[in-house]
């Protein structure tokens, strides 16, 4: 297996903030934030290609979704804007629901993700996330957090840099480890 960070992908492209909603420049600024302000912050294992983890990465219309319900609003902020008001929750915040999206120790690939129906996952921040497989045929993978008032996330996106102990699954949704209103 290779030693490519997760960082290193998140950060390859280096373009900021785009209106481009399936790419992760608001969850890139968020990880950049987090290791800026807590540089010893278990976020920083995103960047150590040699720890094998499983992340879950939520696009850019992932987190302008969860800006637009945190504000009940049915308008979706721009990038900037969302990571704006995701910043303003505080960094331990920030840092909080980066872990819940990474699951250390383990490579987690999409055929094998798709053999996982049920499995409950621990996070990083030590919390647990549900695998929900389903569909006929055409597999799909929900992943069932905290919160039970929201729509729960989907993996649209499977093995971003395969062939490394850091893998990524993209999501539609950002993972909530608390239940909010």
């Amino acid at each position: 297996m290779g030693t490519r960070s997760l960082a290193s992908v998140l950060t390859a492209h280096g373009s900021g903030f785009d209106h481009n909603g399936r790419d992760y420049d608001i969850l890139t600024a968020a990880v950049l934030a987090v290791l800026k302000a807590k540089p010893a912050s278990p976020v920083g294992v995103l960047t150590d290609g040699k720890t094998a983890l499983t992340a879950f990465l939520p696009n850019d219309r992932a987190f302008e979704l969860l800006v637009a319900d945190l504000q009940h609003t049915r308008r979706l902020p721009t990038e900037k804007a969302a990571f704006t008001a995701v910043a303003g929750l505080g960094i331990d915040t920030v840092e909080s629901v980066l872990l819940y999206h990474v699951v250390p120790g383990a490579t987690v690939t999409r055929a094998a993700a798709l053999k996982s129906d049920n499995a409950r996952l621990t996070t990083a921040a030590k919390s647990k996330i549900k695998v929900d497989v389903y569909g006929w045929g055409h597999r799909r993978i929900r992943l069932i957090d905290a919160d039970t008032n929201d729509r729960d996330p989907r993996v649209i996106v499977f093995n971003i840099n395969k062939g490394n102990r850091q893998i990524a699954h993209g999501i539609d949704r950002v993972l909530r480890p608390i239940d909010l209103p």
